[in-house]
C-alpha cells in the first residue's frame, strides 16, 4: 500500500509503526463519518431519520474528542447536516 519509510533507529522504527495504525484507524474513521452523514441525509429524505443524524452528529463529537477531526471541522460538518435536516423537515 504505502511506501514505509527506512528507519534504522529504533525508535523511529516504532514510531513508524505507531504513525501507520493511527493512519489506518483515521482513515476508517473518517470514512465512517461520511456514511453516517450520508445515510442521515437519506434515512430524512424518506422520512425521519432524527435516530441516524443524532447518531452522525455523536460521532462527528467523537471524532473531534479524539483529535481524528478538528473541533471546527466538526462543528461546521453539524451545523450543515441540521440546517439540510431543518430545510428538509419542512
Amino acid at each position: 500500500e504505502r511506501c514505509a519509510p527506512v528507519a534504522n533507529i529504533r525508535s523511529q522504527i516504532k514510531r513508524n509503526r505507531q504513525t501507520e495504525v493511527r493512519r489506518r484507524r483515521n482513515r476508517a474513521t473518517r470514512s465512517e463519518l461520511r456514511t453516517r452523514i450520508k445515510n442521515a441525509v437519506d434515512a430524512v429524505e424518506a422520512g425521519d431519520g432524527t435516530n441516524e443524524a443524532t447518531a452522525a452528529m455523536q460521532r462527528l463529537d467523537k471524532a473531534a474528542a479524539r483529535r481524528v477531526i478538528h473541533r471546527n471541522t466538526a462543528a461546521r460538518r453539524k451545523s450543515r447536516l441540521q440546517k439540510r435536516l431543518n430545510r428538509l423537515a419542512q
